[in-house]
């Protein structure tokens, strides 16, 4: 990945769940790394790769190294590309979307199913602020299943076992091996054991 002058300190920002501000040196630093993930996110979905180019690209994306056990299957965006992090025996469908600044972290054995969307960004409320973007991470446990077409809000934790309907849109925290469903998603079942 290219050198993005302030990505360190921005980083630093997105974790510490610190507004950024619209025009301002970290606002800048999130664009510039943005580019660089649209950059590599065109590679990656542009032509076939084999399972070991994937997880090269993937490596490049989020700056750190991708799990052996890793499997994608895109096209697959992220519009930042620095702040995801994935546990081992993790799949994820084609079609997904991540908006990681917040922070994403998907844990072992958790899948994700085609075209799930996972934001972690919100804007200011104030139509004079709007360009403020308040991070909140998501944190997807081991183990999860995401049927398709799940969306995920920020700052949303997912408990370890548990499964997402199809087309949920998950707005709070889910407790582990609980079964959600719907808009928003609410619990309708537990996993069973075994």
């Amino acid at each position: 990945m290219a050198e993005i002058p302030g990505l360190d300190a921005l980083l630093t920002a997105l974790n510490a769940g610190e507004t950024i501000p619209g025009g301002s040196p970290h606002h800048e630093a999130m664009h510039a790394a943005s580019q660089e993930s649209m950059r590599i996110t065109a590679e990656l979905n542009g032509r076939y790769h084999s399972p070991d180019e994937v997880r090269a690209l993937m490596s490049e994306l989020t700056g750190r190294e991708i799990p052996e056990s890793f499997q994608l299957f895109p096209p697959f965006t992220a519009d930042f590309g620095r702040n995801i992090r994935f546990g081992a025996n993790v799949f994820v469908n084609s079609g997904c979307r991540f908006q990681d600044q917040g922070g994403i972290e998907i844990g072992d054995g958790s899948l994700i199913g085609h075209n799930a969307v996972i934001t972690t960004l919100n804007h200011d409320m104030l139509p004079s602020r709007r360009a403020d973007m308040h991070p909140a991470r998501v944190v997807i446990g081991r183990g999860v299943w995401f049927g398709s077409n799940v969306t995920v809000l920020p700052g949303v934790t997912i408990g370890d076992g548990a499964v997402v309907g199809a087309g949920a849109v998950v707005t709070k925290d889910v407790p582990a091996s609980a079964i959600v469903v719907g808009v928003p998603a609410k619990q309708v079942g537990t996993v069973p054991e075994g």
